[in-house]
């Protein structure tokens, strides 16, 4: 098989993005996973909650957000397919390995080497869906592709909370980790890497911008300050959320890891898939009418489910707060895909993987590195006041950066038509 493709067959460009999810969801599965083990591991190493938001949330964001713009350098002028690849099988293997740590040190380890391989992921896989599916419909690609998120979220909280339950969080980490492993190699030798600009006609100059000249770039277009910040503000919440929900109905409604998981699994993947997909959908209907609402669309949900968080927080039972999480969970994930989609659209050719780095440690610095840790320290300081019921309202307070999300996305779309790059 070639390791170059110039003019992709349709279902090899959907085989292409098939995969990928697979790969995006293995990704979640082993990012996620640890926030439905949360209260086993506290309990067994004896940690605090601003510990536990260290290992969700700083530890890996750093690592992971900071490699990946030197990774996505890289893979702006290698072989993407390839780095893919290897990423996969380190992030797989420190996943199982964090199954054998005795302590916060061996586990934030751990947790750094998933950091690590997650890097390679997200920057050149967003490069390659960029060439091989042109813009007008590159916001719903992407949709796609990000589908890895809910269902890898899913998919964790199903495996980590039953296996938990019946044989430990240590036998969890090896369950999940140890078939990414094999997923590396049917990666490695069924994907084609695709000729760069093919998907739009556009000429490849092979001349690579280095990161600075990509990130002042990125910098001068109005459009992406106010999306890359209000990306960061929904991932701050977002990732918060996610992060502490398994413990809030843990502490709060007295639920076990199993009954957790199943619920909080299938609202976060199937309504929170929904919602991604929807996003990037409706971003190309909207986008193609006019090309502001490609972000309005995300100004518009973010407001809405901020009302909707509280309803969460302080339903009186569990069954309630549940049926109040549909909404929000999908309105929530409306940014994902127009977000990535409209980055590659305002930068050159050469610059895509790195810019979608950039955007990467933006939002991963800010929402996913602060986000858990925030609440966790939130939750500690009002402990005092509240007891178990401090991370409910860490949870709620912090959901109020919803409404400052919004207003960014507002002003991104406003400017975004004068940013995108045509030719």
């Amino acid at each position: 098989m070639s390791s170059l493709t110039e003019n992709p067959s349709n279902s090899l460009r959907n085989y292409v993005l098939g995969i990928l999810v697979v790969v995006y969801t293995f990704n979640f599965i082993d990012r996620q996973i640890l926030s439905i083990l949360l209260e086993s591991i506290k309990n067994d190493l004896n940690l605090s909650d601003t510990s536990l938001g260290m290992l969700t949330g700083f530890a890996f964001a750093l690592f992971y957000a900071t490699l990946g713009i030197p990774i996505a350098k890289y893979a702006d002028y290698g072989n993407r397919r390839n780095l893919i690849s290897l990423a996969i099988g380190v992030w797989s293997f420190m996943t199982a390995l964090s199954g054998l740590a005795q302590n916060f040190f061996h586990l934030l380890i751990a947790r750094i080497g998933v950091g690590i391989g997650e890097a390679g992921c997200s920057p050149p896989a967003h490069s390659m869906i960029s060439d091989y599916f042109p813009a007008n419909v590159r916001s719903t690609a992407l949709g796609i592709y990000s589908l890895g998120i809910p269902f890898g979220i899913m998919f964790g909280l199903f495996a980590g909370g039953w296996i938990n339950e019946y044989f430990g969080w240590r036998i969890a980490f090896f369950v999940v980790g140890i078939p990414g492993i094999l997923l590396a190699i049917i990666f490695r030798f069924t994907v084609q890497e695709p000729k760069r600009g093919q998907a739009e006609g556009r000429a490849d100059t092979k001349e690579q911008p280095s990161i600075i000249e990509t990130a002042k770039y990125l910098l001068s277009k109005k459009s992406f300050r106010h999306l890359a910040f209000g990306a960061s503000l929904a991932a701050f919440v977002g990732y918060g959320a996610i992060t502490w929900l398994p413990s809030f109905f843990q502490r709060s409604y007295g639920m076990q890891t199993g009954d957790v998981g199943w619920y909080l699994g299938l609202i976060l993947g199937i309504p929170g898939g929904l919602g991604i997909f929807l996003g990037g959908y409706l971003s190309d209907y909207l986008g193609s009418k006019d090309v502001r609402w490609c972000l309005w669309i995300v100004a518009l949900a973010m407001f809405i489910t901020t009302p909707l968080y509280y309803m969460v927080y302080l339903s009186p039972t569990a069954n309630i707060s549940f049926l109040w999480l549909i909404v929000p969970i999908a309105f929530g994930n409306f940014y994902q895909a127009t977000t990535f989609s409209q980055t590659q659209g305002v930068v050159e050719l050469r610059m895509r993987s790195v810019a979608a780095a950039i955007l990467l440690f933006i939002i991963n610095i800010i929402g996913l590195g602060f986000g858990p840790q925030a609440v966790g320290i939130l939750s500690d300081i009002l402990r005092a006041d509240y007891g178990k019921e401090s991370l409910r309202y860490s949870l709620m307070i912090l959901t109020t950066l919803k409404l400052w999300c919004a207003y960014h996305y507002y002003l991104a779309g406003k400017y975004l038509k004068n940013d995108l790059v045509t030719e």
